[in-house]
C-alpha cells in the first residue's frame, strides 16, 4: 500500500492551477501533522479548487483501491468530487452534505484497463454556506479490490 496522506505521504500532490481556489492544509485537532481543507467562506458560490494525486507505476490490467478520510463540516459547505484521469466527464464518487462534522471514509475502485489511471483529483465546489469546511485526509492507495467494511 502507498501512504499518499500529507503529513508524512510520499506521493505527488500538486493544486490545480485553472481552478478558482487552493486547498490548504489544517492542523489536526489532536496536533499530530495536517490535513487538506477548504474552508467554506473561500471564494463566490459554484467556484472550485481541484487537489491532484499524480499515480505512476500503477501496473496496467490491475486492480487498485483509493481509501481516504473526508469531511463536510458546516450547513450548505458544497460538494466534495472525485475524478480519474480517464474518466473526466462524470465524477467517481461525489458527497454533498455531511450528517455531522464527523470524518467519514470514502472508498474507490481503479481498474488499470490498457490505458491506465495517471492520476486523481479531488474537486471542492463552494457551496452558499458561510461556516464550515470540506476536507481530506488519510490517503492510500492499496493494490486488489476495496476491502468490504
Amino acid at each position: 500500500s502507498v501512504d499518499c496522506s500529507f503529513s508524512r505521504g510520499v506521493c505527488d500532490w500538486k493544486q490545480d492551477a485553472d481552478d478558482d481556489f487552493d486547498w490548504n492544509p489544517a492542523d489536526r485537532d489532536r496536533g499530530d501533522g495536517y490535513y487538506m481543507a477548504v474552508p467554506a467562506f473561500v471564494g463566490h458560490k459554484n467556484d472550485m479548487g481541484r487537489l491532484k494525486l499524480l499515480l505512476t507505476d500503477l501496473k496496467p490490467k490491475s486492480s487498485y483501491c483509493l481509501i481516504f478520510s473526508y469531511r463536510l463540516a458546516g450547513e450548505k459547505v458544497g460538494k466534495l468530487r472525485v475524478f480519474l484521469a480517464n474518466k473526466k466527464t462524470a465524477p467517481v464518487w461525489e458527497e454533498n452534505k455531511g450528517k455531522d462534522e464527523k470524518w467519514r471514509t470514502g472508498k474507490i475502485e481503479i481498474f488499470q484497463g490498457a490505458e491506465t489511471t495517471n492520476s486523481v483529483t479531488f474537486e471542492s465546489e463552494r457551496g452558499k454556506g458561510k461556516t464550515g469546511e470540506i476536507g481530506v485526509d488519510n490517503v492510500i492507495l492499496i493494490s486488489g479490490p476495496c476491502p468490504e467494511d
